[in-house]
């Protein structure tokens, strides 16, 4: 039985990714943190595209013990498609040391954003080198191409995304596996805090359907043309002025703190 699996499979994006490729007849394993969430989503999916689904309650900002029980559970399932899609950011844009909570925060953003992606990737990709055949697609974000003052530990962990896609692509692209990095703007979702779809930022299913045209067409993509036009304009400003650009990108996450804060007061 091949199976798609998508982590953070409950929420935007991966919910989207699930739902869409279980529409081209795909089977489905949900892993996410909540089961009640995941229920949901299964039973929408099972009744909607007629397809299997399985779920797998994990929290990716814990421990490596996690991984052992989501092997365990994928042993002897054939694994065609992983959407490396979970991930966390910051409550709202802030300066490195003046994150609240930091001392919890930061290590569960590089548990959750970077060993996530490790760890599923050598869980599933060799059942894949075995049969010759797979894809994987890894969600980076534009905040690892464009300078992210103020995220400063989500672009990073968001960069190391990208840099290893792009190396695991070159080492295992002989074996018929496509490693694709996916670099989202904005999208409106819960995380992103954007509740109403622009043409900037999208809903998650519009960005998902533009995203998976690409898949086998290009390795590194934002997925979605107003993202790749609005890097393409803050790269454009690097050459005229890197101390512009950096200016810039400050000014719009200074004011997205003050909004975010002036909310949270209300």
């Amino acid at each position: 039985m091949c199976l798609t699996v998508v982590t953070g499979a409950t929420d935007g994006v991966g919910k989207a990714y699930a739902e869409l490729l279980a529409q081209q007849g795909l089977n489905v394993v949900l892993i996410s943190r909540t089961q009640a969430k995941l229920d949901d989503v299964a039973s929408k999916i099972e009744s909607t595209y007629k397809v299997q689904t399985k779920t797998i309650a994990v929290d990716f900002t814990e421990s490596e013990q996690i991984y052992y029980d989501i092997e365990k559970q994928l042993t002897g399932i054939e694994v065609g498609v992983l959407i490396n899609n979970v991930g966390m950011s910051y409550p709202y844009p802030e300066f490195f040391l003046e994150v609240s909570n930091k001392e919890k925060l930061y290590p569960n953003l590089i548990n959750c954003n970077i060993l996530s992606v490790t760890n599923m990737c050598k869980i599933v990709m060799p059942g894949m080198v075995e049969r010759r055949k797979g894809v994987v697609v890894n969600v980076s974000s534009t905040a690892a191409q464009i300078p992210s003052p103020l995220l400063a530990i989500y672009g990073a962990t968001k960069a190391y995304v990208d840099k290893f896609s792009d190396d695991l692509s070159t080492e295992y692209s002989k074996y018929g596996i496509i490693v694709q990095c996916v670099l989202p703007g904005y999208v409106a979702t819960k995380m992103s805090k954007i509740r109403s779809a622009t043409w900037m930022a999208p809903s998650p299913h519009t960005y998902v359907k533009s995203a998976l045209k690409t898949i086998g067409i290009q390795e590194h993509t934002t997925g979605y043309f107003p993202h790749s036009l609005l890097v393409g304009v803050i790269h454009s400003l690097r050459y005229i002025s890197p101390s512009l650009e950096k200016w810039l990108v400050m000014r719009t996450m200074i004011n997205i703190k003050s909004r975010a804060i002036r909310r949270h007061a209300q």
